[in-house]
């Protein structure tokens, strides 16, 4: 029996709501932390790198698990709906920080609470994804889902980073702790009732078999499939740029733009932004498509994010920071990001086929579980450098303290280098390990096919 639309709706709706809770946690935890309550940077640095690492490194774990459970409901549905009670209650806690603590009390809480988190949301994420098979009948149809529910995962991302500085300084009355705790619990629920929606509307209709690789099966393939781990390396390098940027952007609008009301202008940059990246997959990716090939598009993505990293920076060091100065550059940027997530998840299925012929095996479920390790890691690594550069340019927390930044030159100077400076040269070096190593053209890729099938009538 075919999906109704009622079913569709609500696997929608569950990725909604969960990236929602997702984005709140990875683009704001940071700040509530450091600016908000006076966290040192250095130290947030350090737990949100070991927990994101930690996580990753967690996921295959519970890959075993969900695998492994067998109940009346599925193996699916009760890990997803524990997962999302579990994860929301950590959610508002992490966000409403007890007012009586400091100093090491409130560190080893903030330590305590996001480690749970990201345990907690991987204990849903993963059975939330893998349960596609157990209702989709394969093909188009679970192809087409799969599409709709990653765009209603990037809608549940935009929303939140759009609304959530608007909505904590209303709902907080100009209070930002007060505010934080109100809207993680908004979020949080809305989380809770999405996810109810979709477990009480989804039915698995079929017992799947769910591939759970470990840690070792993923860095085995990889060692044994060179253009997977070139472009493993690849996503690590633009991951880390686009999180060290998206870190960032929230103390650039404060510091540097500055002004009483500049969580307005961070707001509409944010909705800008927001809508490229999404525009840029869904209509400018398949438009380039038409006219060259999937890997002149890549290149060319990379030189639209350069440029505009180059034009970012230019734009700083002379002191054009309004709103309107950056819209060039925003455009470029994110453009580009939304191309190179497509792009990048193409080229790690290509590198699959190549597996196949040259190994003799096909590691599908090992490859694209690497591909959630890796975008985490580089989320690590990406949030520690962002807390070193505000540690270095001694960003305090207090609102005072954003004019003393602006006149703090050597300040505002390293917060801008390492928002665009940085992503820029880790972009060149993607692009030139890419260059050097990546091998499957489209037509390198027919040849694959050909051997393949070669194999197999053998």
């Amino acid at each position: 029996m075919k999906l109704s639309a009622k079913e569709k709706t609500a696997f929608g709706l569950g990725a909604v709501g969960k990236d929602m809770v997702y984005m709140l946690s990875a683009s704001y935890i940071l700040y509530y932390y450091q600016d908000v309550l006076g966290v040192s940077a250095m130290a947030m640095g350090i737990i949100l790198m070991a927990a994101r690492v930690f996580d990753a490194f967690n996921d295959p774990i519970m890959g075993v698990i969900v695998a492994k459970t067998r109940t009346r409901w599925g193996k699916f549905r009760p890990w997803l709906l524990v997962g999302t009670l579990c994860n929301a209650i950590v959610l508002y806690l992490m966000f409403a920080a007890p007012p009586a603590w400091n100093g090491s009390g409130i560190v080893a809480y903030a330590a305590i609470t996001y480690v749970v988190w990201g345990v907690t949301y991987t204990m849903m994420d993963i059975p939330f994804w893998s349960m596609i098979p157990a209702f989709t009948e394969g093909g188009k149809e679970r192809e087409n889902l799969t599409t709709m529910a990653r765009s209603c995962s990037g809608v549940g991302s935009a929303l939140v980073t759009i609304i959530t500085m608007k909505c904590v300084y209303m709902l907080g009355q100009g209070n930002e702790r007060t505010g934080f705790r109100w809207f993680a619990l908004i979020v949080a629920v809305l989380f809770v009732l999405f996810i109810t929606i979709t477990c009480l509307t989804i039915r698995e209709k079929s017992t799947v078999h769910m591939e759970t690789p470990t840690v070792r099966q993923m860095f085995s393939a990889l060692i044994h499939n060179d253009q997977a781990m070139t472009v493993v390396i690849t996503i690590v390098l633009i991951n880390c740029s686009l999180y060290i940027t998206s870190n960032l952007l929230l103390y650039f609008f404060k510091y540097d733009v500055s002004g009483e009301s500049w969580y307005n202008s961070y707001t509409l940059f944010s909705t800008f932004g927001g809508a490229v990246q999404i525009l840029s997959m869904m209509v400018l990716f398949p438009l380039l498509r038409k006219f060259m090939s999937s890997i002149r598009v890549f290149y060319l993505s990379f030189g639209m994010a350069i440029a505009g990293y180059a034009i970012l920076l230019v734009l700083m060091i002379g002191g054009h920071t309004v709103l309107g100065a950056l819209v060039v550059p925003g455009f470029l940027i994110f453009a580009a990001f939304g191309m190179l997530t497509v792009l990048t998840t193409v080229f790690l299925a290509n590198t699959v086929d190549y597996g196949e012929m040259k190994n003799h095996r096909r590691d599908e479920s090992v490859i694209f579980s690497m591909q959630t390790f890796v975008v985490k890691l580089a989320s690590g690594v990406a949030v520690l450098i962002a807390a070193i550069c505000l540690s270095l340019c001694n960003l305090k927390q207090d609102t005072s303290a954003a004019v003393v930044a602006r006149a703090a030159d050597s300040s505002v100077l390293g917060l801008r280098l390492t928002m665009a400076g940085i992503p820029m040269i880790g972009l060149f070096i993607a692009v030139l390990v890419f260059r050097k190593k990546y091998i499957l053209t489209e037509k390198k890729l027919q040849e694959i096919n050909a051997a393949i099938k070669n194999q197999e009538n053998c």
